[in-house]
């Protein structure tokens, strides 16, 4: 076992994640911790940095900043949809998610943020963009990784149920009671504009 975090060292984590207005909105304990590769960008920028040097047992909270997490707010990343573009059999809802499709075959995970009868608005950021991130964590363990790991750049026993901290990953975390569709918004849309909602 490594002494202390560092580059190449699988570690595992208890946390609380809280916004700041103390909205807590994940949380792992000791006995079903966080894993992630340190030095592979599994984590959010801010948080990862903050880490190196801990060692097994250490506390520590950490404030992470907008740019550090999930970036800044992007306004020009919503978009408003015609409501027949949509399938008719989805039943949309404020706050579900839908995987949008480009005319490339590429999906962006957006959430709805507002309907009306006729008009659907899309948000493409991330739903903690914009946000500080106040983090209490605790080291539960660090490990060496293995050469397959490195290789691949995660622990092979990442708990995918925890990937919120991911700046890379694109899938959100869902809800049991999101629904997850695919749309292609670019279908029969020849004259107009591409979406280039690919992150």
């Amino acid at each position: 076992m490594l002494e202390k975090i560092e580059n190449g060292a699988v570690v595992s984590l208890a946390y609380t994640l809280r916004l700041t207005n103390g909205e807590v909105i994940d949380f792992s304990e000791d006995d079903e911790p966080l894993e992630y590769l340190h030095g592979a960008e599994n984590i959010v920028p801010g948080l990862e940095r903050q880490l190196t040097g801990l060692k097994v047992g250490d506390k520590k909270k950490v404030e992470v900043e907008a740019a550090d997490g999930y970036g800044a707010y992007d306004p020009e990343d919503v978009e408003v949809v015609d409501r027949d573009k949509l399938p008719k059999d989805i039943h949309l809802k404020l706050g579900m998610f839908l995987a949008v499709g480009d005319e490339e075959g590429n999906l962006s995970e957006a959430y709805v943020r507002e309907v009306t009868p006729k008009k659907v608005t899309l948000d493409f950021n991330h739903p903690l963009a914009g946000q500080k991130l106040l983090f209490d964590v605790q080291v539960v363990n660090i490990r060496e990784a293995t050469a397959d790991e490195l290789a691949h750049g995660h622990p092979h026993s990442l708990d995918h149920d925890h990937d919120d901290f991911d700046e890379d990953d694109e899938d959100f975390d869902f809800d049991d009671d999101d629904v997850l569709n695919f749309l292609d918004l670019d279908a029969d849309e020849e004259d107009d504009e591409p979406n280039n909602h690919t992150h």
